[in-house]
């Protein structure tokens, strides 16, 4: 007996329960669209942050499709269960593709946002662009969503990760004009370390 609780002490002292644990709250954008998981870079981005000595748990809690709606159906369990420290919300894609209003979008988002708080844990939001299906109005009344919640709510606010990919790596994203190829994953992964370290 007291042989394993030695055990346990030097295990927890090794690995502290404080470990910060990420969930990441998005859609096929950070699933692996069309690629096997372990590419996808939340798969990666574990060993990035071991290399910047900010260990990391990451679990991926994103569903290909989904909308905000599913994702503020899906978070109490995912909170239940894995009891993270910190919230990356990467979803809208969806339901800006399918012209959802905004009031709409803006409700599951803040409300997204207050479950994560009242688990103790820290949302962060990714900005999210959508591609100008709908019209100038509707695509600037979307984006502008995201910077209102962030500052309304005093949620840290992540840059859209495929920006820049759009603008200085365009043969990264798949014929669809909407979804990163595997190549992309590593560089997101980078990406989206040096936004967490900020908050870490």
């Amino acid at each position: 007996m007291l042989r394993l609780l030695s055990l346990f002490i030097a295990c927890f002292i090794i690995n502290p329960v404080s470990a910060t644990t990420l969930l990441v709250l998005g859609d096929s954008l950070s699933a692996g669209y069309q690629m096997p998981i372990e590419k996808a870079w939340p798969s990666l981005l574990p060993n990035v942050m071991a290399d910047k000595g900010k260990p990391l748990t990451v679990v991926n809690g994103s569903i290909s499709g989904d909308t905000t709606g599913n994702g503020l159906a899906r978070l109490p369990q995912l909170l239940d269960e894995h009891q993270p420290s910190l919230v990356l919300i990467e979803l809208g894609a969806n339901d800006g593709l399918r012209g959802f209003p905004p009031s709409l979008i803006e409700g599951n988002l803040v409300s997204i946002i207050d479950q994560i708080k009242a688990a103790n844990a820290k949302p962060l939001l990714m900005q999210i662009h959508i591609l100008p299906n709908y019209g100038k109005r509707y695509t600037q009344a979307f984006s502008s969503l995201y910077p209102k919640i962030a500052q309304q709510h005093d949620v840290a606010l992540m840059p859209f990760m495929l920006e820049p990919i759009m603008r200085d790596n365009p043969d990264w994203i798949m014929p669809d004009g909407l979804h990163p190829k595997p190549d992309a994953q590593p560089w997101i992964a980078e990406f989206v370390s040096h936004q967490l370290i900020k908050h870490l």
